[in-house]
């Protein structure tokens, strides 16, 4: 069958009040950022839902994107005819046709916002019902659990067709509801903290620590793809990539072995702050889980935390690993993550770390070094990479957001 529309369902956006308006502004400025390479797509939106007309696009590639936008609860691809009785049931009995083998089931389902039509949902129903099983052969209804459910909603200005909804990635668009600076790792669980943000409508943008020669090219190129990977689901995702060697090699030098961890991510998460402060964000993000590791005990994180007056986000802190590691998988993360290439936060562990700290005595192993220089340079000298489909983005992208 030639489809030639896309109808988009809108889920919680449809809870909003005032601001809704907004909300299906930004997931159509999502939708068009994935969907750029097709240039022939044309889109609207009302409060109820948004329409994509395809113009002779093909479709399968369309949807498989579509899936991992965030705001879509569901969509369906869909036919349009006039909003005239024959005109319905010709699209319907076609739609049928394209789809039914011997021995299917159908159920009609009627919507008719177009309260004026000359019709009832009910007798419209038994309408295209009889029309198509008086045209085809060994087709029968299934009110429950039809093999073919054909839903017709009639509006004013046309009637759209669909045969069966797709399940969207559902949560708030990308960008509704504000900006927070994610510190993307390697390994699983960070950016799997940054799908569960995305999801709640955050707008991204991940920090990442280099430590050359310490850390490869290929552990950074890692970083990039999962950065990369992470932007399918909004559209876009920027990368800022810190030099931390001097810092880090500064913390072995003068701060205790089993307190350089502790030590270590309070300088991250300081220098990221910065970041956030520079690109307006509002709050902090990481993969953390409690009690996974030793820095992520309740006493590692009131000591790091310590830092800042920021809020820190964990979308994972209930979470176990079995859990992050399988969700990875879901989200198509799993096999960059796996890949052997370490971070700086692996290379550095002490073999010993401590896994209950104390605020009062890292801050007066702290006292004694100066690290205010190095937080400066590494935030002016962090590189900016602009992803898009896991690729670098160019300039229109980045004017987006």
């Amino acid at each position: 069958m030639n489809y030639d529309h896309i109808l988009i369902r809108f889920g919680e956006i449809s809870t909003k009040g005032k601001n809704r308006r907004s909300f299906i502004e930004r997931l159509k400025q999502n939708i068009k950022l994935v969907l750029n390479d097709y240039n022939k797509l044309k889109y609207f939106s009302n409060r109820d839902r948004m329409t994509i007309t395809l113009n002779g696009e093909q479709p399968d590639a369309i949807r498989s994107q579509l899936k991992q936008v965030f705001g879509i609860q569901s969509f369906s691809l869909a036919i349009k005819c006039e909003s005239r009785l024959e005109d319905i049931k010709t699209t319907a009995l076609a739609a049928i046709r394209a789809e039914y083998q011997e021995g299917d089931t159908f159920k009609v389902a009627t919507k008719r916002a177009y309260k004026q039509f000359e019709l009832d949902t009910n007798e419209m129903n038994a309408e295209i019902g009889a029309h198509i099983l008086r045209n085809t052969e060994g087709l029968t209804v299934d009110v429950r659990n039809p093999d073919i459910p054909l839903r017709v909603e009639i509006r004013e200005e046309a009637t759209y067709l669909t045969i069966r909804d797709e399940k969207g990635a559902g949560g708030l668009p990308v960008g509704s509801a504000g900006k927070a600076m994610l510190m993307l790792s390697g390994g699983f669980d960070s950016p799997v903290a940054g799908f569960y943000a995305m999801k709640r409508g955050l707008s991204v943008e991940a920090v990442h620590f280099f430590s050359p020669p310490y850390t490869s090219e290929r552990a950074k190129q890692k970083v990039i793809d999962l950065a990369g990977g992470l932007s399918k689901f909004g559209g876009k995702m920027t990368l800022h990539i810190v030099p931390f060697t001097k810092t880090q090699e500064l913390i072995q030098k003068q701060i205790p072995e089993n307190y350089t961890m502790t030590a270590t991510r309070r300088l991250m998460l300081q220098i990221a702050d910065r970041i956030r402060e520079q690109r307006k964000g509002l709050a902090l993000i990481t993969g953390e889980s409690l009690g996974q590791v030793a820095s992520q005990t309740l006493e590692s994180m009131y000591a790091i935390n310590a830092v800042t007056s920021t809020p820190i986000l964990r979308p994972l802190i209930g979470m176990d690993k079995t859990e992050i590691i399988e969700k990875s998988r879901e989200i198509g993360t799993y096999d960059t993550s796996i890949q052997p290439f370490e971070d700086c936060c692996t290379i550095f562990t002490p073999p010993s770390p401590k896994t209950r700290p104390k605020k009062e005595k890292i801050e007066h192993f702290e006292s004694f070094v100066d690290f205010e220089p190095l937080i400066q340079e590494a935030v002016e000298q962090i590189e900016t990479i602009e992803l898009y489909g896991e690729q670098v983005a160019n300039d229109k992208f980045a004017e987006l957001f």
